[in-house]
């Protein structure tokens, strides 16, 4: 796994951004787990992130906090996203984030659940860099 999927993948959250149809990014944070060389992340269906990468599968991805602020030494990675709702996938990266967050996924998966009065369905997002050695930053 290049060294910048490392990083990204240990991180507790990295902003997405995701492009509208006129180029304006729309920065969101997310949990995040390795997936092989890719990152993977899960949002309920129907959400804009989905949509956007539905018709430009460009993205950039950064280390940043909870709030979705950049981290001081973060530098925005050039990325392809793709996504799935195959059932098998998103139990899958389901299980990846409960290992990784533990107490923290379980209580908002929770919360969640309850705020929306049942369970939502997902789906994955599989995210690579486009540059393997993450030297360069992006320029969105």
């Amino acid at each position: 796994m290049p060294a910048s999927t490392l990083t990204l993948a240990a991180s507790d959250f990295i902003q997405l951004t995701t492009f509208r149809r006129n180029g304006q990014g729309v920065p969101t944070p997310v949990w995040v787990v390795p997936d092989g060389d890719a990152l993977a992340v899960f949002t309920p269906v129907g959400t804009g992130k989905l949509k956007r990468i539905g018709h430009t599968p460009r993205v950039t991805v950064a280390e940043c906090d909870r709030r979705g602020r950049l981290l001081d030494d973060a530098e925005p990675v050039a990325a392809t996203a793709t996504t799935t709702s195959d059932p098998a996938e998103v139990a899958r990266v389901t299980r990846l984030l409960a290992d990784k967050y533990g107490l923290q996924f379980r209580i908002f998966m929770l919360v969640e659940r309850v705020l929306a009065r049942g369970e939502r369905q997902r789906e994955v997002i599989h995210i690579v860099p486009d540059d393997p050695g993450g030297e360069a930053a992006a320029t969105a």
